[in-house]
């Protein structure tokens, strides 16, 4: 009895232990969960999977496929850029030498202009000597000195004139007589010098009407040229036919 007792006091006394109400869940819920479950540590594992294979090198061949196109294309590209780089040099060149060929008539062009207006000039100065000048006798017309970007060299022009209509051939040389300031002293310098033996050809004329003469001459590059002389000899002769003088300022 005592027996008995203790049992019924353990199971519903104050020892008794406590009752816990839990709410019922229904089996679809429950068999959700476990697949929602099952797919999430499924999911997991194939991605731990799959980065080990490519951790391992098991994926190497699609990579490498892959650098070997990229690198195929980028040479394809390197290629094209390369053919394209040529062209644009071969029309680069071309549109050099086209500006070139440009320039050149350009320039042609307006030398010509230049000397047939001299020319025009010439003719209507000759013409006007011709016509009222003595019978042989010999200008020196248009003299022009001028200076070049070297330092001491002179570029010289002039027109050497025949009067007549009937005038004979003219055959003789220059000589320049240069009046320099050097050192603050005068020095006088001739060109060619008299003791030269045969001119050189810059210096030598032969005409009959009128030649326009053009030369340079070198000088040291601290003298000054202050004026000039201009003799014309008329064949071998040692006295000059004509002297004519420049002053420069």
């Amino acid at each position: 009895m005592k027996r008995f007792l203790k049992a019924f006091a353990r199971r519903f006394g104050i020892d008794a232990p406590k009752l816990a109400v839990r709410p019922h869940m229904p089996w679809y819920w429950r068999w959700s969960g476990i697949v929602a479950g099952g797919a999430l540590v499924a999911g997991v594992a194939w991605v731990t999977y799959d980065f080990g294979l490519e951790y391992a090198g098991f994926r190497q061949g699609e990579a490498v496929r892959l650098r070997a196109q990229l690198n195929e294309t980028v040479l394809k590209q390197q290629g094209e850029l390369a053919e394209l780089n040529a062209r644009a040099a071969t029309a680069e060149r071309q549109l050099q030498i086209e500006r070139a060929t440009f320039v050149d008539l350009e320039r042609q062009v307006k030398n010509l202009a230049q000397e047939n207006a001299r020319l025009k000039e010439d003719l209507a100065f000759f013409q006007s000597l011709t016509a009222t000048g003595k019978e042989g006798a010999i200008s020196v017309n248009r003299f022009r000195l001028m200076p070049e970007p070297v330092p001491g060299e002179y570029r010289y022009q002039l027109l050497l004139v025949q009067t007549g209509a009937r005038a004979k051939e003219f055959n003789g040389r220059l000589q320049f007589v240069l009046n320099l300031q050097q050192d603050g002293r005068k020095v006088v310098l001739v060109m060619p010098p008299d003791s030269s033996p045969q001119p050189a050809k810059e210096y030598q004329v032969s005409f009959k009407l009128f030649q326009r003469v053009e030369g340079m001459f070198r000088i040291s590059p601290d003298a000054a040229v202050k004026g000039l002389q201009v003799r014309v000899f008329e064949g071998n002769s040692d006295a000059p036919r004509l002297t004519h003088n420049v002053t420069l300022s």
